[in-house]
Order: C-alpha cells, then sequence, then structure tokens
C-alpha cells in the first residue's frame, strides 16, 4: 500500500493543488454572485440558482482535471468525449429551448434590467399588448408575470431578452432631466 502512495506522489499533490484552486475559485465566484445579487437587489432564490449554476460547472471542470491527472489515455478519454458530446448534442438539441431560457436566466441575472416588483409591458403579439404586468418571480427556465386582473402568465426568459419590454415608471415619475418651462 505504501508503494501506491509513493509511486503516485505526483498525482496526489496535483489533486491536492487542483482542489485547492477549484474551492477557492467557488468561494470567489460564489462571493461575487452574492456581491451582484445584493448591489442589484435581487431575489436570494435567484442568486442561490446561479450559484448552482456554477458550482456544477466547477464540479464537471474537476472531473476533468482529475482524470487528465490520473493518467488516463488522451486517445481513450477523446473517444470517450466525442461519444458523450454526441450524445449530449443529439439532447441539447431536442432541448433546444430548455437550455436556451437557463441561458437567459443567467444573463438576466448579470444584466438586471428589471427585478422582481417591476412593472412592465411586453411588446409581443401573440400576448395582449395592450396590458401591463407585475414581476412576481423570475426562475431558471421562466418568469411569473401578474396582470392587474390577477391572471398569472408565465413567460419564458428566452423571450424576454428576444422581445422589446418597457419598464413602466411608478406614477409620479417625473422627469428629472428635462427643463420644461
Amino acid at each position: 500500500m505504501e508503494d501506491f502512495y509513493i509511486s503516485h506522489y505526483n498525482e496526489f499533490i496535483s489533486s491536492g493543488i487542483t482542489l485547492v484552486v477549484v474551492f477557492i475559485l467557488k468561494f470567489l465566484t460564489n462571493k461575487m454572485i452574492k456581491k451582484v445579487g445584493s448591489i442589484s437587489d435581487l431575489n436570494v432564490a435567484r442568486t442561490r440558482l446561479v450559484s448552482k449554476y456554477f458550482s456544477f460547472g466547477f464540479t464537471a471542470l474537476t472531473i476533468v482535471a482529475f482524470t487528465l491527472i490520473w493518467g488516463v489515455n488522451v486517445k481513450e478519454l477523446g473517444l470517450i468525449l466525442s461519444s458523450v458530446f454526441a450524445v449530449i448534442g443529439v439532447a441539447l438539441f431536442a432541448q433546444w429551448s430548455i437550455l436556451s431560457n437557463v441561458t437567459a436566466g443567467i444573463i438576466l441575472f448579470f444584466s438586471f434590467p428589471f427585478k422582481i416588483g417591476d412593472r412592465i409591458k411586453i411588446m409581443d403579439k401573440e400576448i395582449e399588448s395592450s396590458g401591463t404586468y407585475i414581476i412576481e418571480d423570475i426562475r431558471a427556465y421562466h418568469i411569473h408575470l401578474r396582470r392587474e386582473n390577477g391572471e398569472l402568465l408565465t413567460y419564458p426568459n428566452n423571450l424576454m431578452l428576444q422581445k422589446a419590454v418597457c419598464v413602466i415608471a411608478d406614477e409620479g415619475f417625473e422627469n428629472e432631466g428635462s427643463d420644461a418651462v
């Protein structure tokens, strides 16, 4: 057993360094995401969701790093990865809508064009464009919009990036930059 530790000393050191680097990056990323969430006054659930996405990405990168550190043959790894990517490609092509909604949810988190509680109007021919909506919740795949009459509309995140959305100012808002006489 001792020979195993001695013969794989470099792999253990590299694995330890990889773990330390990943934990530091994960800590810094989570701290940055929380700071962006608090500065832009975003919902805590949205902040946690984006943190989970990045955590999953770091976990995947760590698995790839360990695979390379512990000496998997590159030719075999190439065959495995091409097979995995072929399956994932087919699955993502079949589910492109889900992937685009999750990606749009992440973009909406960092760009924060609107937040929960804002009153908006969506310029979409397929829904009634005369009504205004209040953003009730922003989730991974969709946004909950409440109409003034109480109806709840579930609207995909990717359409929030594709369609024109007007944020309606509160009552009594005056344009401070204009010099009207």
